[in-house]
């Protein structure tokens, strides 16, 4: 069976298209988390601006939550990075005043809940879930 140069262009042309329908769904979708990081980090009071700049905004996502910035270094350690992303998204929760639900969510379908915990009603209580002193 030949294929023709008409439906080579044409495989070619619907490829093109897939892939562009991807390309936008994907920009659109990194543009939504930029958004909710923004919003996340405002509701604990840091300037959102924080939330753009690479391994800055890791240090000050993990004084958000955790209390203690300097403990993203522990995320450059291999398979420790992976327990403590998942003690992270606990820490996260608790510091959103969320429960366990909110945790797994957190830990398997991250980019919605990241989503969800940006726009919806979440308030900052303080890192650990305990509320700062002032």
């Amino acid at each position: 069976m030949e294929t023709t140069v008409t439906q080579d262009f044409a495989n070619g042309a619907a490829t093109g298209a897939v892939s562009t329908v991807y390309i936008i769904i994907a920009l659109v979708m990194y543009v939504l988390l930029v958004i909710a990081n923004w919003k996340i980090f405002t509701k604990a009071g840091e300037a959102g601006w924080k939330s753009l700049i690479p391994f800055y905004s890791t240090y000050i996502y993990v004084k958000i939550v955790d209390g203690n910035g300097w403990k993203f270094l522990l995320l450059l350690i291999p398979i420790v990075n992976i327990v403590y992303f998942i003690i992270l998204d606990i820490k996260t929760a608790k510091a959103f005043g969320k429960g366990t639900g909110f945790t797994v969510g957190l830990i398997f379908l991250t980019n919605i809940f990241t989503l969800i915990l940006g726009f919806g009603s979440a308030q900052y209580i303080g890192p650990n879930g305990v509320a700062q002193q002032q």
